[in-house]
């Protein structure tokens, strides 16, 4: 009997979809390797795959909170840029023949559906990829926390924290000012929280520990990385 295709959840920074060469929030060359990355490994891998966006290439919800606008209104403007995010890698991966889903946690039927668990997991099962957007729909938390959450409940084997910064994982220090740093290629939630090493931020550190939900940080601006991260080749630092 053949073994269940392996189920993923892939966190994928909003500032990946930027040009680093023009300022264009979103650069269609950029976006369409991952596009093409994404829907290769799916057919390829035998894999099922959720992806939550991130929307810090448009709107951070920190941003402007405390100076001109409250944090719950510019958290709000960052889960919108998250779906606008999301509606993008849609069209370039079912330009690459692979159906896909754009499922939010804030309503808005004309463009995209509700997230709802159970029909989630339907779209997966039937070799859908799914790109969760709008975080939470809730103020006050980040992307890393919301793909947390996602990968718990749809039952992902792993989450797959994709970076844009060009560091190849975890280090004991910033490797781009600092030559001593150190690569880790693994480490446990504890280490991250008594190193202090800012991955992702503490709720979501804290959900992933008590849920045992393995977390490989990688970055992703790399090409191949992304591919490579699905197939679960040893790159960046695991995290469980």
């Amino acid at each position: 009997m053949a073994s269940p295709p392996r189920r993923l959840l892939l966190k994928m920074s909003g500032e990946a979809l930027a040009s680093k060469s023009a300022n264009e929030v979103l650069d269609p060359d950029i976006v369409n390797r991952f596009a093409s990355e994404l829907a290769h490994a799916v057919e390829g891998l035998g894999i099922e795959l959720g992806v939550v966006i991130g929307g810090g290439n448009i709107w951070r919800g920190d941003r402007g909170a405390g100076e001109s606008i409250e944090r719950s209104a510019s958290d709000t403007m960052g889960m919108l840029a998250t779906v606008i995010n999301a509606l993008a890698l849609q069209d370039a991966i079912e330009k690459e023949g692979r159906a896909t889903r754009v499922m939010t946690a804030i309503p808005m039927d004309e463009v995209a559906e509700p997230y709802i668990r159970r029909r989630a997991v339907r779209h997966l099962e039937k070799g859908r990829i799914i790109i969760l957007a709008a975080g939470m729909g809730n103020p006050y938390f980040t992307t890393d926390t919301s793909a947390a959450l996602r990968a718990a409940e749809l039952g992902a084997g792993m989450l797959l924290k994709g970076t844009h910064s060009g560091v190849d994982g975890v280090y004991s220090s910033d490797p781009r000012t600092d030559p001593s740093a150190v690569r880790y290629a693994k480490l446990s939630f504890m280490d991250l929280v008594n190193r202090d090493l800012k991955v992702m931020d503490l709720t979501a550190i804290t959900f992933c520990r008590d849920n045992d939900l393995a977390v490989l940080v990688f970055d992703m601006s790399t090409p191949g990385n992304l591919a490579g991260a699905l197939a679960g080749e040893e790159i960046g630092t695991l995290i469980r």
